[in-house]
Formats: C-alpha cells, structure tokens, sequence
C-alpha cells in the first residue's frame, strides 16, 4: 500500500490524467479495473477515472504488482515533443507574460486526454514551458469549441485564476453562428440546466466522454445558468451571428440555451444544429461556436490581459457564404 498527496501543480485534473502524468505504464482498462475494486481511493473513498483531484487530497493505492508503488516524484517526461508537436503548440500563442499562457485553441483538439483520446492539448503542453515550468490548465472548452483558452505559468497563477474564474470575474465573449434569428435583437436567457440521459443515446455509459449518453436540458429542477446574448448580423433570418456572454459556467450552457430559444448552432450534432439548408450556401458542419475574447483582471505582480482569437478557418468561410460581416473586435 503507497499514499500519495495531490500537489497544487495537479490540482483540478482528472483522475486518469493523474495516473497518465505519474504512472503511465498503467492502462486506461487496468486503472478502471483497480478503481471498481476499490483498491484505488481518494480521501479513503472509492473513485471513478472522470473525478477531479485537488491539492492536498491523498491517493491511496492498495493494488500491488503494478509498479504502483514505485511512484516518480515528476510527471513522466520519457516521450518527449517532437518538433512538429511543438512548434504546432506555439503557433496557438495569442499572449504570453510570467503568470499567462492564452491560446486560440483549434477545431477538434480535446482540452484533456481520456478513454479512446490519443491526442490532447493537455499532452503538448510541455512545448509551453519556455524553459520554466509546464503551464497548468485553469479551465475547459470542449472538444469543437474553438477560441482562447487561458493557462497558468506558476502554481501560484493557477490559484489565482481558479479563484478568479469560480467568482465570474473573468469576462468571456463567444461568438456562435445558429440556425434561425431570436426576435429580440439582444436579451437574457435565464434557464435552468440538469444533465440527464440522452433519450437518443446509441452509445453506453463510459463511452468516450459519455459525448452521446448524458445530455444537458433545460429543467426547472436544475442549477441556474444565465447568457446574455446580441444579435451581431443575420442572413434573411435564416441565420444569424450571435454574440454570447455567459454569466454562469454550467457544461454546454451557450450549446443548450441556442436550442432552448430556437435557435441551435450551427453544426451542433448533440443539441440540435442541423445544417442541410447550409450545405449549399457553403457552411461546413462542424461546430460554429467559437470563444472570442477574454478578459483577465491583473493577477499578483502583473497587468489586466484582453486576448481576442480570430475566427477558424471554417466560420470565416461560413459566414463569408452568407454575407455575414466578420468581426474584428
């Protein structure tokens, strides 16, 4: 029997993520295995591989035989970047200084490795040390959502943000293309959500990020989720470019709120975003919501940061097919 610590560098990833960072002879399947046996535990209770670990909890692990025990004291650095991998990182860079990292994260790049994931963003981040210290993720988009995403340099920036961030005191500004036009130019959506079982689920549970088995709905019975959103351009109605605020930070809440008011993403397979009316203007069908522009209040020691990510290539042509005005800021 071993116990190990979660260190502060480690603080808010998944569980399998910190198995892959310090014991990464251990599969995917034998870690689940050990998991339901309960030979594997946090804070002495038994644990799934999606749970997030945080600083100062204790990983206690009774499977023996498994080189478990002979934990390194650093993340597992044997499988170095090549230098595609890491020029490719450095090339998402929109803003660097001592306590920030902020990238334009690409179109179908995880944030987070998992079951079935053979690449992820968090996978090349050693490319982002810049001769320190590997930059730490302090949130989350997912997989198709484009757009900036913000890391931290130091533990002590990781803290920060992450205080900053459950506070909503960072600003973020989506842009979405969706299908349809609200009636009302700008507004505020105030639905609750709740995950539920996908009713059209063709996977089972556990499959690769449950992308098909749990679903998010508007519920009265849910966590509140608030989005303000404006009206930027429309096409005939048909379609519309849609700045959206978010004002609480539940999983998919930009996704579910389009389809609560009628008006679904463009390419948006899970909530509703059909795009068979588009495909002849020129609008491919993959996922049109794109994280903007961030604004971060001035950590200890440094500046307040605005970061703005062009557009991916596939909405800049999609709304260049529909006469829609790119926004420059």
């Amino acid at each position: 029997m071993s116990e190990h610590t979660v260190s502060g560098d480690d603080a808010d990833i998944r569980l399998d993520r910190w198995f892959k960072r310090h014991f990464p002879h251990i599969t995917h399947g034998l870690l689940e295995k050990h998991l339901r046996k309960g030979d594997i535990r946090v804070d002495g209770k038994k644990a799934k591989s999606s749970d997030r670990v945080w600083a100062g909890q204790v990983i206690r692990l009774k499977a023996m035989g498994l080189g478990l025990e002979e934990r390194s004291s650093k993340p597992n650095k044997a499988h170095s970047l090549k230098p595609d991998d890491e020029r490719f990182i450095q090339s998402l860079v929109l803003y660097k200084d001592a306590n920030i990292i902020i990238l334009n994260k690409p179109y179908g790049l995880p944030v987070q490795g998992g079951s079935k994931i053979a690449r992820s963003l968090d996978d090349l981040l050693d490319g982002l040390a810049f001769g320190g210290d590997r930059p730490k993720l302090t949130h989350r988009l997912d997989r198709d959502t484009t757009g900036c995403l913000v890391l931290a340099r130091t533990a002590k920036a990781a803290a920060q943000l992450m205080k900053i961030f459950s506070s909503r005191r960072i600003e973020k500004t989506y842009l979405a293309l969706v299908n349809g036009c609200p009636l009302d130019p700008e507004g505020v959506i105030d639905q609750p959500m709740l995950k539920k079982q996908n009713p059209k689920a063709s996977g089972t549970p556990g499959g690769p990020e449950g992308r098909d088995y749990e679903i998010m709905q508007v519920d009265a019975a849910g966590q509140k989720a608030v989005t303000e959103y404006r009206v930027r351009d429309a096409c005939a109605r048909r379609f519309a470019l849609m700045e959206l605020k978010p004002q609480t930070g539940r999983t998919h809440q930009l996704r579910v709120h389009m389809q609560a008011i009628a008006c679904p993403i463009v390419g948006d397979h899970k909530y509703g975003g059909a795009t068979q009316d588009a495909e002849s203007l020129g609008v491919e069908n993959k996922l049109h919501l794109h994280a903007w522009r961030i604004a971060v209040p001035a950590l200890a020691g440094g500046k307040p940061v605005e970061a703005i990510a062009p557009l991916p290539s596939h909405m800049t042509k999609s709304l260049k097919a529909l006469g829609i005005d790119i926004p420059r800021k």
